[in-house]
């Protein structure tokens, strides 16, 4: 039974508590799915995840001014991923997909939200670029206005659901400014012609990936999120909310792979004697089970911080997000250790846990990337 002692920490309250015990329970019967067809399975978890109303935490109600609520969401992730890493992903790119209509969205625009909160239609983000990915503010990908409508044309990648999303918010530059000041967001349909799937990418731990060609992509001015150059203000936004939840979700494979390996080493015997009696063991468990409570104190300070209505938690979020990812490597990575050969067996959860935690290290920006930004924020005094 995995730790639940950190529900009763301050960060929470009842409903938060509350949400975790009925996601659990879902999770148990529910989870996990086949994965051999990934995108058959996608569309099968968010059409399930929806219908059972737990994508609403994924963006604002269209009909309601509540603010995103991040420990709901870092809770929901965390659960996710602890029982399936390709839950976790159908969840997140949900509200990944929808964070910038949820934050800047016109009314006509969020009536996207009702769908893609029901499960109803799969959502995207499409902001990396062949030449561009942490980097954002060097993209070249193009939208001119023409008359009442703006063209797109460039290359995407590396862009979750990409090639099975029913809606993407594409980033590209209008040119009021140079860099960062002169891109703008765009909502733009999944079947908008002119928009093709120039390769399907496929990565060590199997989820829908694709680098997306836009040819003269057509779209109304209305369908410009925000206004014109505010494009890497909105996407920057967008990740200060949803950072934190990265960090959650290599929490819940964390934990995973730490339960595994206290029932490995009370099972496996060695020497005559339980796996658990020697010291060296002792010694891995601890150092795990200290990283998981530090990952979970990070990630929880950061999304209660939002939550308390501070403007950006830029630092925070940061934070939360290099620790927790990193130190969710080492921890799976003394699990495969325990484990021994059954650590690098294909199919078992730990080889997976393996897999899956890799590139949490980099996408929303890379560990490298997070310590270029907490050093900023610390040395510039900001928050």
């Amino acid at each position: 039974m995995p730790d639940r002692s950190f529900l009763s920490w301050p960060f929470f309250e009842d409903r938060h508590r509350e949400h975790a015990e009925r996601l659990e329970a879902w999770c148990e019967k529910n989870l996990p799915v086949d994965h051999h067809d990934v995108d058959a399975a996608c569309r099968e978890l968010v059409a399930k995840l929806g219908a059972d109303g737990w994508l609403k935490p994924t963006a604002v109600d269209p009909a309601d001014s509540a603010p995103l609520d991040v420990r709901t969401l870092c809770i929901t992730r965390e659960t996710l991923a602890r029982h399936d890493g390709l839950a976790d992903f159908a969840f997140a790119m949900q509200g990944l997909g929808t964070g910038a209509i949820s934050l800047f969205g016109t009314p006509e625009q969020r009536a996207w939200l009702e769908k893609t909160r029901a499960g109803k239609a799969i959502s995207a983000f499409a902001l990396s670029e062949p030449r561009s990915g942490s980097d954002v503010a060097s993209m070249d990908m193009a939208a001119r206005r023409d008359g009442d409508s703006y063209v797109l044309s460039g290359e995407k990648t590396w862009i979750s659901n990409g090639g099975i999303a029913d809606i993407y918010v594409v980033f590209a530059r209008t040119g009021e400014a140079p860099g960062a000041r002169g891109i703008s967001a765009f909502l733009v349909p999944g079947d908008a012609a002119g928009l093709a799937i120039a390769e399907r990418l496929e990565v060590i731990a199997p989820h829908p990936l694709a680098r997306l060609r836009f040819d003269e992509v057509r779209v109304p001015a209305a369908a410009m999120i925000g206004k014109p150059g505010e494009g890497f203000k909105i996407a920057m936004s967008v990740l200060d909310v949803f950072r934190s939840t990265v960090g959650a979700a290599a929490l819940g494979f964390a934990r995973r792979a730490l339960d595994e390996s206290v029932k490995r080493a009370a099972a496996r015997q060695l020497f005559g004697a339980p796996m658990a009696e020697l010291q060296m063991v002792q010694g891995h468990i601890a150092d795990m089970a200290l990283d998981v409570d530090a990952a979970a104190l990070l990630v929880y300070r950061a999304a209660w911080t939002k939550d308390m209505g501070a403007a950006r938690v830029t630092r925070e979020a940061a934070m939360a997000k290099l620790f927790a990812t990193d130190k969710a490597q080492e921890v799976i990575d003394k699990a495969v250790q325990l484990h021994g050969g059954d650590g690098v067996r294909k199919g078992h959860i730990v080889e997976s846990l393996y897999r899956e935690i890799r590139a949490l290290r980099i996408y929303e920006g890379a560990s490298d990337v997070q310590k270029v930004v907490i050093a900023r924020q610390v040395m510039g005094g900001e928050r």
